[in-house]
């Protein structure tokens, strides 16, 4: 089958194209038909050897990526599926997620139904990101109707999923982006958005409950300062440093890490609200395999509406 492999981390040129056996399954694990990927951050900076990478490095060559919707082609007897089924999720997450290929084996228990109603591309979308999202406000944050919720990079991957689960679960949404992308975060449910250029967060002090920061850097400040006394300000990019968990814990707010985690479980309410309407996945633009290269490219440029998907 074809795969793309890195031998060695570095820019785009080291996703290198090649022909790799049809991994084996065991009982609790099914083979999937890759329909399409979906491309993320932690992709492009593990392929720069930073990301998840110092986790994988002893692994090489790496067949990266997570997210994948497809056919079940092959399914062990205690996976929950059976051959024929239309399947998405994210694969091994924080592990060797190897979903850069034609084929890919994935625990049952890390996978759910794709609802018909839905494409592959938008399935795939709907799992490194979506997953984030929803652990994240229902896992850590623990949303409920009436929260006040301000969603950074709201019109990004994580973050239009975000706003979108946020509404869902009867938050008052505000989502940051640029001004160019300020309807489109509103259209996803926000009541309110913030144009993060030359915002001034110090001297508009709000009072968040959860703050849900996929941004990081000098922006886990601006979330603290946004965020009540007694609420929480979840980061994802960066972690918070000794420092901003000192500034956190005297203004008496909640501010930790947090990385997601495969999930079949999560991925099926997931499954369920995209069914329903509650959420959809923007996907911006669709890439073949041969232009993985392309898809890294573009994430790189930081400016990302929604989802990168790439199919088969």
């Amino acid at each position: 089958m074809k795969a793309i492999l890195i031998n060695e981390v570095g820019t785009t040129d080291k996703l290198t194209y090649g022909e790799i056996p049809v991994p084996e399954i065991n009982a609790d694990k099914v083979l999937v038909q890759v329909k399409a990927i979906s491309i993320n951050p932690v992709d492009v900076k593990s392929r720069a050897g930073k990301g998840v990478y110092g986790r994988l490095k002893d692994e090489l060559p790496l067949i990266l990526g997570w997210d994948i919707s497809g056919t079940v082609v092959e399914a062990g007897t205690d996976s929950g599926f059976k051959k024929g089924d239309e399947v998405f999720g994210m694969v091994n997450f924080p592990g060797h997620g190897r979903a850069y290929a034609e084929y890919v084996t994935a625990p049952g228990s890390q996978l759910a139904l794709k609802p018909d109603a839905i494409s592959h591309s938008e399935a795939a979308a709907a799992t490194l990101a979506a997953l984030t999202a929803y652990q994240a406000l229902v896992h850590k944050a623990q949303v409920k109707p009436g929260d006040k919720v301000l969603i950074h990079a709201a019109s990004g991957g994580v973050g239009h999923f975000a706003v979108q689960m946020a509404r869902h679960l009867g938050a008052v949404v505000t989502g940051t982006s640029s001004a160019a992308n300020r309807e489109f975060v509103l259209g996803l449910g926000a009541q309110e958005h913030i144009d993060y250029h030359g915002y001034d967060w110090k001297n508009h002090p709000s009072a968040f409950d959860f703050v849900f920061d996929t941004v990081g850097g000098d922006n886990i400040d601006n979330s603290i300062t946004a965020a009540k006394a007694g609420g929480t300000v979840i980061s994802i990019p960066t972690g918070l440093s000794e420092a901003v968990t000192e500034k956190a814990a005297a203004k008496g707010v909640n501010g930790y890490f947090f990385l997601v985690s495969s999930s079949g479980e999560d991925m099926r309410v997931i499954a369920q609200w995209l069914a329903k309407g509650h959420i959809r996945s923007h996907v911006s633009e669709e890439f073949g395999f041969s232009e993985m290269a392309k898809a890294h490219q573009h994430i790189e440029t930081g400016r990302t509406v929604g989802k990168i998907v790439v199919t088969l």
